[in-house]
């Protein structure tokens, strides 16, 4: 049975969840490695059905999760944080955080952070590479769907930070260990949840002025582009991510989404929807298309359809890949970071593909 591991006073209401009902947000997408990595498709048309649909329950994520927070000043303490899950008070700044997914993990480092304990993705027990040089060396408490309890009570941390899709079913046993705060869901919620982890972690300024700065890089970025070009246009950019059980499109409700958005670079049309993603299959190869394709891989490559799409007659034939216009990116950054750092990865990535 688990105990409380440390002597603090706290208040947890979590009867009342203020964001949406659970039951619709467990529904919202099949969840696997962040950004809603893993998972099926839903109906049974080849593929051709959407998966993670979401359209007014996303954006109503969206907005609860800005709506979250503390009104407690910079340096106030204890503070009362809403959150997903219900009302957390805070006794005083965590110094010993967990963190329950990369977003978070992403989150915390780039506020000055180093976390205690990492639930890292399926398979992988490491740190992010591109956050080896300030992360310190968290213990790793289980993955981000198969939580070790035991081991987050070991750590003694003072603040657990999560998201109600990966985690509700451990709410109410992680928060009798530590006080809990939870956003609604990984992925296109970044932003929303990087404000929500620096009001808990008493660091909304640090991640106010972090977010400014981004988006200020993303706006000259794409001003940078249609500079580039020669009639003044941005080109098309099509996301494809192959899976051990799929290809993905990458479409506007995902992290990848919403940096694409900032920078102004426009999608094709089949992308141009407010999901996660649509499904694909190496025979439809020919909808991946687009003025530049970039391409990641969860896992292993070998264990995705990569290799025969790409020998495939579509793939070769598409017009991206004639004019030598389709790159391979880095998944760690471009679907799995999901946080300010790797956001602005991704913009280096793209300022060097697409400027030069």
């Amino acid at each position: 049975m688990l105990i409380r591991t440390h002597g603090t006073r706290r208040r947890t209401r979590a009867a009342a969840v203020v964001a949406l009902p659970l039951a619709a947000v467990l529904t919202l997408t099949a969840c696997g490695s962040s950004d809603s990595g893993g998972g099926k498709s839903k109906g049974g048309s080849g593929g051709k059905d959407k998966v993670a649909q979401g359209g007014e329950e996303f954006a109503e994520a969206a907005r609860k999760t800005a709506s979250f927070g503390s009104d407690a000043k910079p340096g106030e303490w204890p503070r009362t944080v809403t959150h997903a899950m219900g009302e957390t008070e805070i006794e005083e700044r965590p110094k010993r955080v967990v963190v329950l997914d990369v977003g978070e993990f992403d989150n915390a480092v780039s506020l000055g952070v180093k976390p205690v304990g990492l639930a890292p993705t399926e398979g992988d027990n490491a740190v992010p590479s591109y956050l080896e040089d300030q992360a310190g060396k968290p213990k790793s408490v289980g993955t981000i769907n198969n939580l070790n309890l035991e081991a987050i009570a070991a750590l003694k941390p003072d603040l657990i930070l999560g998201t109600q899709l990966r985690a509700a079913d451990k709410y109410e046993q992680l928060s009798q260990i530590a006080p809990t705060v939870f956003g609604i869901r990984p992925g296109f919620t970044w932003k929303e949840n990087y404000l929500l982890n620096a009001s808990a972690l008493g660091r909304k300024p640090q991640a106010q002025a972090k977010l400014a700065a981004y988006e200020k890089k993303a706006a000259q970025l794409g001003k940078d582009i249609a500079e580039k070009s020669e009639d003044g246009k941005k080109p098309t950019v099509s996301m494809v991510r192959y899976m051990p059980d799929t290809i993905r499109l990458y479409a506007g409700a995902s992290f990848i989404g919403t940096i694409l958005k900032d920078t102004g670079l426009p999608r094709p049309k089949n992308q141009q929807v407010y999901d996660l993603a649509t499904e694909i299959s190496p025979e439809r190869m020919d909808e991946a298309d687009a003025d530049w394709i970039f391409t990641g891989a969860y896992g292993d490559p070998k264990a995705t359809d990569r290799d025969k799409a790409q020998d495939s007659p579509l793939w070769k034939n598409l017009g991206a890949v004639k004019a030598g216009q389709a790159e391979d990116v880095d998944d760690e950054t471009w679907y799995l970071g999901l946080g300010v750092t790797a956001a602005e990865r991704v913009l280096g990535d793209l300022r060097r593909h697409l400027v030069k």
